[in-house]
């Protein structure tokens, strides 16, 4: 089993953060304390100058981890640090460029030397992933697939290959904390789970503890990432102790009774 499956053998709580902001020490700080607070798996994002699947609060930190210098070959480094320390997932969040630039073969080999377990590529349509998959599966590396709200008769194709976990969006447009969603993502959760056996958790714009236990009833898993990011905005240096309580809060209100 896959440290990915492992993962959701109970609902997962998968927390997002921005490498490099506001560095990647305090990155590597970061994610351990996310961890402690019972984070299940670790989506890291892989700063790049046009971002388009984020609202402002990611933008910024990808503008503010470019700025402080930072580099794909610091992030495997970051990965193996983690890897010395923990065995929870790690899933690299990326655009399609840095990918074709690095090289595929290259990237995902060292993806497998640092320890990193899955890719998740927004702006590679699903349609395209044979150009990247070979490479990733080569390595032991999965690709997960995300479904959006207009996926609809997609949504069989994408989900029936899926990988890993398959990434629900809530909402349409780009991630950013929300107070309510206008789609249905039950019923689209339900019709993932008729195609596929892998597990599905639900993303974009989930940021309180009663949202995170209200998705969780009906997924297998919540991902949350501005909530976390713009506590790095706020606090910079000193975001660790507020990352871990609000990760805890997040946590615990999926797993109360």
């Amino acid at each position: 089993m896959s440290r990915i499956s492992e993962a959701f053998e109970k609902k997962a709580f998968v927390g997002f953060i921005t490498a490099g902001d506001p560095c990647v020490e305090k990155t590597e700080e970061f994610i351990g304390r996310m961890i402690d607070a019972g984070t299940d798996l670790v989506e890291i994002g892989i700063p790049f100058s046009d971002p388009i699947a984020e609202g402002p609060v990611i933008q910024g930190a990808n503008v503010r981890a470019l700025n402080a210098g930072t580099k794909l070959e610091h992030l495997f480094g970051l990965v193996k640090n983690l890897r010395k320390k923990y065995n929870t997932p790690i899933c690299f969040m990326t655009y399609i460029n840095p990918v074709y630039r690095y090289g595929a073969e290259k990237f995902f080999s060292r993806c497998k030397e640092a320890g990193v377990d899955g890719i998740i590529i927004p702006d590679m349509p699903f349609e395209e992933k044979d150009e990247i998959q070979p490479f990733a599966n080569a390595h032991g590396i999965e690709v997960i697939s995300l479904i959006a709200p207009t996926s609809e008769e997609r949504i069989k194709l994408i989900a029936s290959e899926a990988q890993g976990f398959v990434y629900v969006v809530s909402s349409m447009g780009v991630t950013g904390i929300r107070s309510e969603f206008n789609t249905n993502i039950k019923d689209i959760v339900g019709e993932v789970k008729k195609h596929s056996n892998v597990p599905v958790a639900v993303g974009f714009g989930i940021n309180t503890p009663q949202q995170a236990k209200d998705f969780s009833q009906f997924s297998d898993g919540v991902i949350v990432g501005s909530g976390i990011v713009r506590i790095v905005e706020e606090h910079g240096e000193n975001a660790g102790d507020y990352i871990y309580g609000y990760v805890k809060a997040m946590k615990d209100a999926m797993t109360e009774k």
